[in-house]
């Protein structure tokens, strides 16, 4: 595992950093900050993890979608 810069619809939007046998993803963008220092298996579950949380803002808050 290593750090690597994690990035939604071609926006740098935070990095991962390898903690505890995981991934501890860094938010860098306020639209993910909910996500901030949560940790994941992979790169992949980041982006899945990401793809949800926007889903779901828009949902809640469709007048700013």
């Amino acid at each position: 595992m290593r750090k690597q810069v994690i990035e939604y619809g071609g926006e740098p939007v935070g990095i991962v950093v390898p903690d505890e046998n995981r991934l501890k993803f860094i938010a860098v963008k306020f639209h993910v900050i909910d996500l901030d220092e949560q940790r994941f298996g992979s790169a992949d579950e980041v982006k899945v993890a990401i793809h949800d949380h926007l889903a779901r803002s828009r949902a809640a808050n469709p007048a700013h979608a």
